[in-house]
């Protein structure tokens, strides 16, 4: 498995239509998030990431949406994703979408959105999937400008790190040059060129209710020894009498 973390810097579209079907890939993760906008609630929602800011989320009960990024023509708050500029715990919800694709330290983003979600806060993760018949032709020139690609498998794994629950999960878009899912999708689910994953941030400990009780057991056995000791000795002192 190769290292997520990389030193060169990678250019990211800052349109969907830089991309090659990105007009396709804008409409269906517009389609696909709609039913999960209705679970979101709160204050705050942000959008990360050029390509986020075009995703229609005008259905979401959060009214206050923020896009974030480094042109100053098309967000509302300037700020790099690898260092949000949002105070800790002060964020709802948000939306990534392809944002690790273009990322030198994907982990970085995605502690970084840990880092400004509130408890039981909400993330909606769109990346592109190398399994996938765009997998097989990313490497065409001016396709997907370079993006890094990663399996359904990693990104969970690295939300359960940080302790995400994927409430939902899809790979979507099967035929990269169309915009609906069709037969083939529905078919072959796991071959779709997006991953859209909803995941809910958790704050229930890590550590089981039943090692807690053991180790709780481990520390007053000492204490038994003891009193059995006491016994013992009484026992002694009355025989000697």
């Amino acid at each position: 498995m190769k290292i997520a973390k990389i030193r060169r810097s990678l250019s990211s579209p800052s349109q969907w239509h830089e991309l090659r079907w990105g007009r396709q890939f804008q409409t269906l993760v517009s389609d696909e998030i709609q039913p999960w906008l209705s679970k979101l609630y709160g204050s705050h929602f942000i959008k990360i990431g050029p390509l986020s800011h075009s995703i229609d989320t005008s259905r979401c009960a959060i009214s206050h949406q923020v896009r974030i990024g480094n042109d100053i023509t098309r967000v509302d708050l300037v700020g790099d994703k690898e260092k949000l500029p949002v105070m800790s715990k002060s964020i709802d919800a948000c939306l990534i979408t392809h944002a690790l694709a273009w990322s030198k330290d994907p982990h970085q983003v995605l502690r970084e959105v840990d880092r400004v979600l509130v408890d039981d806060g909400w993330m909606i993760l769109s990346e592109f999937n190398p399994f996938s018949l765009l997998g097989l032709v990313r490497a065409w020139p001016g396709l997907v400008n370079k993006a890094r690609f990663y399996p359904k498998s990693r990104l969970i794994d690295w939300l359960s790190l940080l302790n995400y629950e994927i409430v939902s999960y899809r790979a979507t878009q099967l035929l990269p040059w169309r915009s609906q899912t069709g037969i083939l999708t529905r078919h072959f689910p796991s071959l779709g060129c997006n991953h859209l994953i909803l995941a809910r941030k958790r704050t229930y400990p890590l550590t089981l209710a039943k090692k807690r009780a053991s180790a709780q057991g481990a520390r007053l056995r000492p204490a038994v020894n003891v009193s059995r000791q006491i016994c013992s000795l009484g026992d002694h002192h009355e025989a000697d009498k």
